[in-house]
């Protein structure tokens, strides 16, 4: 029987190959993820969100903290089980929606996250994820509040970007 091995040349390529498909914000979201973490779910101003690709197999937990006089996200943790792009995307997300009230949160499409992360075609999903997983999060915060509903205006489409942009 034949024993296949790696050359030092073969692992050279293939990790030079992984570069070219992932960008530098992306491999720096990854390995530097940000707001990782959970919050106390039972909390009334805790949104939790849960969603999965099923096309891959990633899974996203997004969790909003809000500030209930100002409708402000002070706090965001996030859980991510997947590939460095799903990592990466909600990472950046995490980052975008801190400071800003509920309705601008909404307004982040995957659209604005695969741009902001360079993701090629392939990973378009993992952008996706973020968007519904936020949506999510928002979604079980008001349902905790539903005093609040009518003042968070919900954008619920989840935009195609188009690769040749």
């Amino acid at each position: 029987m034949r024993r296949l091995t790696s050359t030092p040349l073969a692992v050279n390529t293939a990790v030079a190959s992984l570069r070219t498909l992932y960008s530098a914000v992306v491999e720096d979201h990854y390995n530097h993820p940000r707001n990782v973490g959970k919050l106390d779910k039972a909390d009334p101003n805790v949104g939790t969100g849960l969603r999965g690709a099923p096309e891959c197999g990633d899974m996203t937990q997004m969790q909003v903290k809000v500030n209930p006089d100002t409708g402000v996200i002070e706090d965001v943790k996030f859980k991510a089980f997947g590939c460095g792009s799903a990592i990466a995307a909600s990472s950046y997300a995490s980052q975008a929606i801190r400071g800003k009230t509920l309705s601008e949160a909404l307004e982040l499409t995957n659209k604005k996250i695969a741009q902001e992360l360079s993701l090629p075609p392939v990973k378009l999903h993992c952008s996706m994820l973020a968007q519904e997983t936020i949506q999510a999060a928002v979604e079980n915060y008001l349902s905790k509040n539903p005093s609040l509903k009518s003042k968070v205006q919900k954008k619920k489409t989840t935009e195609a970007p188009n690769p040749l942009n």
